[in-house]
């Protein structure tokens, strides 16, 4: 097995504040959870233009979903104490270098969709168009993903 030292120390804090947990870790669980963030990106781009706050959400969630799966095929899983953002922070620490521009759209999309369904009267209408600029860099996040899980070592 890989030696793991990339985020290791990130990991760790994140566990000793409860905001990762220890769960078993399952390969088939990861897929299975890739397998719905495909679902969920295939969905988005059929409602972008009818429904585009709700086809972005689905695409936000599509891209955390693909970051969870790296972490439960590792053995690990973010609590409510944790958050999305963990979700992003953990696997960054993990991947960065070298993957980071891959990774960093996600935090740009958390952001933007917490403004959607949190503060929706005071940001700004959500498009079409916005959710097909990201509809690639998800994509990229699944992708990343679907090629991590098996290098990634259980935690």
């Amino acid at each position: 097995m890989p030696q793991w030292n990339q985020g290791r120390e990130r990991i760790d804090a994140f566990m000793a504040r409860g905001a990762i947990e220890r769960v078993p870790a399952s390969r088939e669980a990861a897929e299975a959870e890739l397998a719905r963030a495909r679902t969920h990106l295939a969905s988005a781009r059929q409602l972008q233009d009818t429904d585009p706050e709700g086809a972005y959400t689905l695409a936000y969630d599509s891209a955390r979903r693909a970051l969870a799966a790296v972490l439960q095929n590792q053995g690990l899983r973010v609590t409510s104490r944790g958050g999305h953002v963990t979700v992003y922070e953990a696997v960054l620490a993990q991947l960065d270098p070298p993957l980071g521009s891959l990774l960093r759209p996600f935090n740009r999309m958390r952001a933007r969709r917490n403004e959607i369904a949190y503060r929706s009267s005071e940001a700004p209408a959500m498009t079409a168009e916005d959710v097909a600029a990201d509809v690639p860099k998800v994509l990229a996040l699944i992708e990343v993903a679907e090629k991590a899980i098996p290098n990634m070592p259980r935690y």
